[in-house]
């Protein structure tokens, strides 16, 4: 068997506290199909047999940037006190292509602290018995354990409620963002990580409390004295 000359899918990931969404990386699985790709609304959709997998198993893929069958998006969504949760969506761009029993492994330092997790199944793996920081998700049997192919329905989406770790916690240079992802065991191309989402700059409360208080006297001394 040969390896794969380009990964199969990729990681887009985004932030609550941050409006910028980092997307998969242009031509992340290369872009040998950029010609034979095929817009979400194109009328070619509806031709009879258009979904029929082929012999040689070559992808129909949606148009996109990065030209990936497969995007796993990792949204840090909200930052409790003791907790922090995130939302994990699967979303297929291969029309020819059905994913049954899908997985879904992430590396990521919390994931030794998993406290529950919404719609996907989700088991720890431990290669090492002093390093829990790995875990592979799947689909629920009969409900979403087959990633249909590309369209309104090609896209599984669960959200995970981790426990703080308040020695190692933090929110600062990407650490709530996976280390590695793959899919069905193959490696996604994550983006670099100097355009992860940041945290906005902290601001200095006795500068705005200041100018705040000689803003309102100021308008106070308007009003009283015309």
């Amino acid at each position: 068997f040969l390896a794969r000359k380009h990964p199969s899918c990729c990681v887009s990931i985004s932030s609550f506290y941050n409006e910028t969404i980092t997307s998969c990386p242009s031509c992340a699985c290369g872009c040998e199909n950029k010609n034979k790709c095929i817009k979400s609304d194109s009328k070619l959709l509806n031709m009879v047999g258009i979904n029929t997998p082929r012999k040689d198993n070559s992808p129909l893929l949606q148009c996109t940037h990065h030209m990936c069958p497969i995007r796993v998006h990792w949204h840090v969504k909200v930052n409790y006190k003791d907790y922090w949760r995130v939302k994990i969506a699967i979303t297929n761009f291969n029309y020819r292509m059905n994913y049954t029993q899908w997985t879904l492994v992430v590396q990521h330092p919390n994931l030794n602290n998993v406290t529950q997790v919404f719609s996907f199944d989700y088991k720890p793996l431990a290669p090492y018995a002093s390093i829990n920081d790995t875990g592979m998700f799947y689909g629920m049997k009969f409900y979403n354990d087959l990633l249909m192919e590309a369209g309104p329905s090609g896209n599984v989406q669960s959200e995970v409620l981790m426990q703080k770790d308040k020695n190692t916690f933090s929110l600062k240079q990407g650490w709530a963002f996976p280390r590695k992802v793959y899919f069905n065991g193959e490696e996604c191309m994550l983006p670099p990580p100097d355009s992860y989402p940041s945290l906005a700059n902290s601001a200095h409360p006795s500068r705005v409390s200041i100018s705040t208080l000689f803003s309102f006297g100021l308008l106070v001394f308007v009003v009283m004295w015309g």
